[in-house]
């Protein structure tokens, strides 16, 4: 029997899940050919925030890969837009030619709108919907940073401006409206997210209206409706996305402002062609949230297998995390006649919550800062029960309701089956504990069962209480996750290992550990080598093969391929004949840009792979070594003038800074480590946000320590007051000697403070003195093995001496 001809056009989320649910319910049931204009198939578009910002690799966000579809019979045609559809031959037409159909899907998503202004053609104006818009910000930005204006404060472009900050571009958000993300915030939460995002760096402008974007063959400025010009070396236009009905219009299709289905999803207009996703209208709704896009496939697949199940919209929630700022938002929030609300601001911890209450009953909340508690109350707006009981109490959610506080997870247990715990999948309680009874017991298995936590990621706490209420004794909540895909253990248990049994190479740890992988990963072979590194300096040797590519190549490799070289100096003070050797080799090596650095360093950026040896060769004549700028390990440490010349300073902050960089220059660490010593506390060198800082005063030396000055801003935390520059030295190098021996890869050293307390790291830098002693000299030994430039070591050309991983090409996000 010939099985009937199935065609979907378009390979995004909507159609993966409709392809995941046909195939598991009947395999044999059509002959599948996907069209996609993409040349790739189905991938979490959720997760392109991670790519952009570098967290994440595009490998890692993949739904289905090409072995998904080849196993299962699915003819690809990825890279081929649709031309034509015709309907009374029932023939779809390909850019390389005709496709037959029983059945046809239509899902071809939403294109992003672009505002009609002068220069939206220009080179460098993009919109921000798949991998390429993606590829072509993290271009944009390379490693020098740069200038990006985002047009639109809504999700995507919130998204789109927290990754190109952390890429290290100037951003600016111009939004038109009053406040941020006015469809799910009111003006409160709104100010608030403005606020945070500005503490992170990012400039918001609301009430922004853009008139004009110029340049000479490419981006260089927006120009906004008041006169205010805003140079600009990329445009991310974020303002909307509308549903893309083109094939469908153009073959004759209902459509309105998408494409028209009535509830099975069939197309108002042809019992043959379905509708799926953004590009469709159903019951005067469009649809850009993921969760009813899933249930419209889960219906469809029913539908193309002749059983019974209809699309209703449903009542929807937005819980997001943009750039670290927990949102919440559901139901009608907006004031009316006969509506009170029950407002909660609690500034010093940025948390707004918003209840709007109309006859007894709740039916709008808005939250910021502290979500936790939000599927409870989008629960109470779905059921309208009433709430008059409990009225004075609500705001305090579940845990609190009855006047005293009880278990949190008693709360979780409380949950009706109805309630929905995973938004983008609408996987509700009763979905989740009956896959557990069945046999899933973990995350992971839960998720493959019911895909809850399988899109954002969300609601990944929330399932696990769930779990660990179903399971009760027979459930651990997980307290860290794998160090990666190659063993069960975390980085802490890693690093136990390695200490509690002298695992001295990476095969010895690959054993002892139960590895899965021959050979680790990208992911593991970078974090090994630094743990085997810092715990046995003498007997351990470094991999180069494990380092990443800017570490071994000892520079900052550019989005053009060339690298950028700077040069080490001390507490930021130079010399005559060194500023003379930095531009002869400027000059000799046609360095095309030399930048002064926020550390006080100079920075010789654009220097061709072959020409590292030669310029080296030539700074290191002049006695200047490798900067660093490129390690996990102490970059620079910032100063200011201090007594020598400041009628302010109180101590030699110079000196000390000098002392603490020559000391600590050439360590490897987890994260990379800035350091700053300012002469007084009108803090000129800015100590107060980085990872170990030092404020000189009158009676000495204030030590501070896990600062940060990026995506997070976080002032330092006081770990000690020392009289004299030794004592301050003597903390300083105890606390990075701390860090390298117990935090996590990657961590920065605020991280891995919040994570062990710093009464923790008191207890061991700052009252036990034989401790600190034992750090010191721990120290001591590792910098005498690594404490070299590595470039004095090599004076031929590097570029052959590496055959790296394939995985192991990028550096990560900073």
């Amino acid at each position: 029997m010939t099985r009937k001809q199935l065609v979907i056009i378009g390979a995004g989320m909507a159609s993966g899940r409709l392809l995941e649910h046909l195939l598991e319910a009947d395999a044999s049931a059509y002959d599948v050919t996907l069209f996609n204009a993409e040349p790739r198939g189905c991938y979490n578009r959720i997760m392109l925030s991670p790519v952009l910002s570098g967290e994440k690799s595009f490998p890692e966000i993949v739904t289905h890969d090409d072995t998904w579809y080849a196993d299962r019979g699915i003819t690809c045609r990825f890279g081929e837009r649709v031309v034509k559809i015709d309907r009374d031959r029932k023939v779809v037409t390909g850019e390389k030619g005709d496709v037959a159909y029983d059945k046809l899907v239509i899902a071809t998503g939403s294109s992003p709108f672009i505002i009609p202004v002068p220069g939206k053609d220009l080179p460098g104006v993009v919109a921000y919907r798949d991998l390429e818009d993606t590829n072509a910000m993290i271009d944009a930005s390379g490693t020098r940073g740069g200038r990006a204006v985002v047009v639109g404060g809504g999700l995507l472009g919130l998204e789109a401006a927290a990754g190109l900050r952390l890429r290290g571009m100037e951003v600016t958000v111009l939004h038109l409206m009053g406040h941020l993300m006015e469809r799910q915030l009111d003006a409160s939460a709104g100010h608030l997210l403005k606020a945070d995002l500005e503490r992170r760096g990012i400039r918001v402008l609301t009430e922004a209206s853009t008139a004009e974007i110029t340049g000479d063959g490419k981006v260089e400025m927006v120009k906004l409706a008041d006169g205010t010009e805003l140079p600009a070396d990329i445009v991310v236009m974020a303002v909307g996305i509308r549903p893309e009905t083109n094939v469908a219009k153009a073959a004759g299709l209902n459509v309105n402002r998408g494409m028209l289905v009535n509830a099975q999803m069939e197309s108002t207009s042809d019992p043959d062609i379905y509708g799926l996703g953004e590009c469709v209208e159903f019951d005067g709704n469009i649809f850009g949230l993921v969760a009813p896009l899933y249930d419209q496939a889960k219906v469809l697949a029913k539908t193309l297998l002749g059983e019974g199940d209809v699309f209703n919209v449903k009542q929807l929630s937005t819980k997001l995390k943009v750039t670290g700022c927990d949102l919440f938002s559901a139901g009608d929030f907006n004031e009316g006649d006969g509506r009170e609300d029950i407002v909660f601001r609690d500034p010093a911890r940025g948390v707004y919550k918003r209840l709007v209450i109309e006859d007894d009953r709740l039916i709008g909340a808005v939250f910021y800062g502290d979500t936790a508690d939000s599927n409870w109350f989008f629960g109470l707006i779905q059921s309208g029960e009433d709430i008059s009981e409990n009225r004075d109490t609500l705001i305090f959610g579940p845990a609190f309701q009855g006047g005293a506080p009880v278990d949190p997870l008693a709360a979780v247990a409380a949950l009706p089956d109805e309630a929905e715990i995973c938004g983008c999948n609408g996987v509700c309680k009763g979905d989740i504990v009956s896959a557990i009874e069945g046999g899933a017991g973990d995350l992971g298995a839960v998720r493959a069962v019911t895909k809850a936590s399988g899109s954002c990621g969300t609601c990944t706490g929330l399932v696990e209480q769930v779990l660990a209420v179903t399971l009760g004794d027979g459930f651990q909540m997980p307290t860290a996750q794998p160090m990666c895909g190659c063993t069960d253990l975390t980085h802490e248990d890693v690093r136990r290992l390695i200490k509690s049994q002298e695992l001295k190479s990476m095969p010895a740890v690959w054993q002892a550990g139960a590895w899965k992988t021959p050979d680790g990963c990208h992911s593991c072979r970078p974090a090994l080598n630094f743990y085997l590194l810092a715990d046995w300096p003498v007997e351990y040797q470094d991999d180069p093969q494990s380092r990443f590519i800017n570490e071994r190549k000892h520079a900052n490799i550019q989005k053009d391929g060339t690298f950028s070289v700077m040069p080490r100096m001390w507490g930021g003070i130079t010399t005559p004949d060194e500023l003379r050797a930095i531009a002869d080799a400027a000059d000799k090596f046609d360095v095309p840009t030399v930048k002064v650095t926020g550390g006080q360093r100079i920075d010789l950026l654009g220097v061709k792979g072959e020409d590292l040896p030669g310029i080296w060769a030539d700074l290191n004549r002049a006695g200047m070594v490798s900067g660093h700028a490129y390690s996990k390990g102490l970059r620079t440490v910032k100063t200011c003038v201090g007594t020598d010349h400041c009628r302010f300073g109180t101590q030699d902050s110079t000196g000390l800074g000098i002392k603490l960089e020559r000391a600590l220059w050439g360590s490897w660490t987890p994260h990379k480590v800035k350091l700053a010593v300012s002469g007084c506390p009108r803090n000129c060198a800015e100590a107060t946000c980085k990872d170990v800082g030092i404020i000189c005063v009158d009676s000495g030396y204030q030590v501070g320590v896990g600062g940060a000055a990026g995506m997070d801003l976080k002032e330092t935390e006081r770990l000690a007051d020392a009289k004299t520059e030794e004592e301050a030295m003597a903390l300083t190098i105890a606390f990075i000697q701390l860090y390298r021996e117990n935090a996590k890869y990657l961590d920065r050293p605020y991280k891995w403070v919040a994570k062990v307390g710093l009464d923790w790291v008191k207890a061991r830098v700052v009252d036990d003195l034989d401790e600190r002693q034992r750090l010191i000299d721990a120290f001591a030994l590792s910098q005498s093995v690594y404490q070299k430039d590595p470039w004095a070591e090599h004076v031929k050309d590097r570029t052959d001496d590496y055959t790296p991983l394939a995985d192991l090409t990028l550096e990560a996000a900073e």
